[in-house]
């Protein structure tokens, strides 16, 4: 890959899209002394650690049952298919319940299987068989993490009320359009949502305007509703690659809001540059079919104080060379770190 600098900066800087991999908790079990006498024998409960019960990558086929004043629950990296009714009513005090990576399926979990549990914040059920989430679900969740799994089903309800609840994970499932439709609608301050991976043709509407981290990347989305983003005013991070976009879909300064910091358009069917804020820091465009460079995308106006706050600008894979870009792109462009043409 050649990349083309700004001639008014000397130091190369490697832009890397970050990735947002998932990430498991180590835990030096052996630090934190032998197991506490109320443990159950297939895990252990360090009694220096006493809030913490680690059953993980046992090879596990059932959940033990949890005893009082438990907190943080590792039972990742086993073979449960199930939930049995009556394992968590001791459980009252659990705060972060991890199942990833298991074999759980919806016909093997207890009705109400969360009720007891009035301090839960974290639930973690990623890589498991299940076709649509579990409910209902504490009023005091903040994360929930359901990445990997079968979900072709999300019942529109199953989130109202969670006032605490900031961030879903729901990439790598089969949800559609109608899956989701108003599913997101009662979170009043969702900050960060993935829904990634899935079969959804359209952005969801009805969304809350709280959302600072939005991915749609791979997807089958082939426009973007007018307005759409301007809804979410404190909107930063944003990731729709991998798509179907075609200009026709983008409306006029849809991008143009002052809060986006990143813009991933890449791997979609653009043949020019659309329109985004003076703010914007990071923008990915790889991949598509743009064949000019306008400056009006980036600086409606140039000047002392009007200029692109633009950082890092990937533009490889299109259909533009060096000869493409303007004489004067470097007064727009001047914060602009790295700018890749191929």
């Amino acid at each position: 890959m050649n990349n083309f600098h700004l001639p008014l900066l000397a130091a190369l800087f490697s832009c890397v899209l970050c990735q947002y991999d998932y990430v498991y908790y180590d835990h030096p079990i052996s630090m934190l002394g032998p197991s506490g006498p109320n443990c159950p024998q297939e895990c252990e409960c360090p009694v220096n650690f006493p809030t913490a019960m680690y059953c993980d990558n046992r090879k596990l086929k059932y959940i033990p049952i949890v005893p009082t004043g438990i907190k943080y629950l590792y039972l990742q990296g086993n073979q449960i298919d199930s939930i049995k009714s009556g394992v968590f009513d001791n459980a009252t005090d659990l705060s972060w319940l991890i199942l990833d990576n298991n074999q759980i399926v919806n016909s093997n979990i207890a009705k109400n299987t969360f009720n007891k549990l009035k301090s839960l914040q974290k639930l973690y059920m990623s890589f498991n068989n299940l076709t649509e989430p579990v409910g209902p679900l504490p009023k005091t969740l903040n994360e929930l993490k359901l990445v990997g799994n079968k979900l072709s089903k999300f019942p529109s309800s199953l989130l109202d009320g969670l006032e605490n609840l900031t961030s879903v994970h729901l990439q790598e499932n089969q949800l559609k359009d109608d899956a989701i439709a108003g599913a997101f609608k009662g979170v009043k301050g969702l900050e960060y949502l993935d829904i990634s991976h899935n079969k959804i043709k359209r952005l969801p509407l009805d969304m809350p305007n709280s959302l600072e981290t939005f991915y749609a990347d791979h997807n089958n989305i082939t426009s973007i509703p007018s307005g759409y983003l301007q809804k979410f005013p404190k909107l930063q991070y944003l990731r729709i690659s991998h798509n179907q976009l075609v200009d026709s879909g983008i409306p006029d300064n849809v991008f143009n809001i002052s809060s986006l910091i990143e813009l991933d358009l890449s791997f979609n069917k653009l043949k020019s540059i659309p329109a985004v804020n003076e703010n914007l820091e990071n923008l990915y465009l790889q991949a598509n079919q743009i064949d000019k460079f306008d400056l009006v995308s980036f600086c409606k106006v140039t000047g002392p104080l009007n200029y692109s706050r633009l950082r890092h600008l990937r533009l490889d894979g299109n259909n533009l060379t060096q000869a493409s870009l303007p004489f004067d792109m470097a007064n727009c462009l001047r914060q602009a770190a790295e700018v890749i043409l191929n």
